[in-house]
């Protein structure tokens, strides 16, 4: 086995999390040896891709289930991601506007909605309070009953019409991979076709054996995903956590919504309502979900990693507590049966449609068709400890130049945010510079209207 040069920090897995952190330090930081491994031929090839999520930018506003304190710090988030993307000359193939809007259906839902418009219109200058007319001038499929005549029931959004809303981290992965090697005077490397096989602490410095190759690093980050437990796992990190993968389905019908359209969230699942979203790389189509179905595997539709996921679910009657507590609640217990139908053929369809039905009431069996190939899996961890199921981001960092992040939170639009929580952390580890202004300027500030 050869040894290859040491690095300065060390990131395994080029998806949009892995390869941001690789960006932000290259370019904001004095570190001079910057090394990647990814598994696969290229970046993004599992969550990332542009098939495998719902290419959303979240800002906090829409997102029902979100406090107004998360919601600032996704609002800050998805600004420095749109702040990037709107600096490159292939902006147009990064971000993209679309309309959006979180509807809500019955008295209960249109109440809540008022009342939160109450509180995060402040914040949230674009945001717009949205009766049944004013739906309709946006997305008239979604006002308009099965009689071609407005909903009888009352309706209520909240949305805007003039914001960036829809990322492709498929193409924004390459994109930071392509400004991290260009920045001078770095030794940036991505190897590719890497698979991790073991890692172990020596003196101060971290060893990284793959297939081909031993690598040595001073700081070591894992944006791996459900992977990343796994590897934590050979340091003798997260033991007490096992891994859930919630794996989402998509369904496409013709283009009936001209934006984003979400539903109000049930807060007593854990898992996130179904939405309608044009897909940036498919033209003419309107893709609705994600469903949330639990698979014993750590990537969609490859059962290659089920030794992996048996290895990170280390079942134990904790584990088995977790699942039974969540079980035993009737809204958990249906929504999971539910979705499990929804991955059935001949039967699925028809079960999707009145959930879909919700967004556009006219929307008929014909239009449905199940997405084949598209969706992703989100690691959920259960702490063994307290027997609990954790929401949310998820990351080990016991201090000592190694970090393992698992679940960003809320997925994509993090990726920055992400990074640089990694990069600071990194930055102290290794006592480098951060150049704090150039970060502020071209990240944290707003983009000129001219960018």
């Amino acid at each position: 086995m050869s040894v290859t040069p040491q690095y300065d920090l060390m990131i395994i897995g080029a998806g949009v999390s892995g390869t941001a952190l690789m960006y932000l330090t290259a370019r904001y930081t004095d570190i001079g040896r910057i090394g990647v491994i990814e598994k696969y031929a290229a970046p993004a090839r599992v969550n990332s891709l542009s098939s495998n999520n719902s290419q959303t930018l979240h800002c906090g506003d829409i997102e029902t289930n979100y406090t107004l304190e998360k919601a600032l710090a996704v609002q800050r988030a998805a600004r420095m991601l749109a702040n990037y993307c709107l600096s490159q000359p292939d902006k147009d193939h990064l971000i993209f506007k679309y309309p959006k809007m979180v509807l809500g259906v019955g008295e209960h839902e249109c109440a809540l909605l008022r009342d939160r418009f109450k509180v995060f219109g402040p914040h949230y200058p674009h945001l717009q309070l949205l009766d049944k007319k004013a739906i309709a001038a946006v997305e008239p499929a979604v006002a308009t009953g099965m009689d071609g005549h407005l909903r009888d029931e009352e309706i209520v959004a909240l949305g805007s019409t003039d914001e960036y809303t829809a990322v492709n981290f498929e193409t924004l992965s390459r994109s930071f991979v392509r400004q991290a090697q260009a920045v001078d005077g770095k030794q940036v490397d991505i190897q590719y076709n890497e698979t991790v096989l073991h890692i172990h602490k020596a003196d101060d410095h971290f060893v990284v054996e793959t297939d081909h190759t031993c690598y040595r690093t001073r700081a070591l980050v894992v944006c791996a995903g459900g992977h990343s437990l796994k590897l934590a796992h050979y340091l003798g990190l997260g033991t007490h956590f096992s891994c859930l993968p919630v794996a989402g389905s998509y369904y496409f019908t013709p283009q009936l919504l001209n934006g984003k359209v979400y539903t109000v969230q049930n807060d007593k699942l854990p898992f996130a309502a179904i939405h309608g979203d044009p897909d940036v790389m498919i033209p003419g189509k309107t893709r609705f979900g994600p469903t949330a179905l639990i698979l014993p595997i750590l990537e969609r539709y490859n059962y290659r990693t089920l030794p992996d996921f048996l290895r990170v679910l280390r079942f134990d009657r904790n584990v088995a507590k977790v699942l039974w507590d969540l079980f035993k609640v009737s809204d958990i217990r249906n929504y999971m049966l539910k979705n499990m139908v929804f991955e059935i053929p001949f039967i699925r369809r028809l079960v999707f449609l009145r959930d879909a039905r919700k967004i556009i009431p006219s929307l008929k069996l014909k239009q449905l068709s199940f997405a084949t190939r598209f969706g992703g899996i989100r690691p959920q961890l259960i702490d063994k400890t307290q027997q609990k199921l954790l929401m949310g981001e998820a990351k080990i960092n016991p201090g000592d130049g190694a970090i393992f992040n698992m679940t960003p939170s809320p997925g994509g639009t993090s990726c920055i945010d992400n990074a640089e929580k990694d990069m600071r952390t990194v930055a102290a580890h290794l006592g480098a510079a951060i150049d704090e202004a150039a970060f502020q300027a071209e990240l944290v500030e707003p983009v000129p209207p001219t960018a």
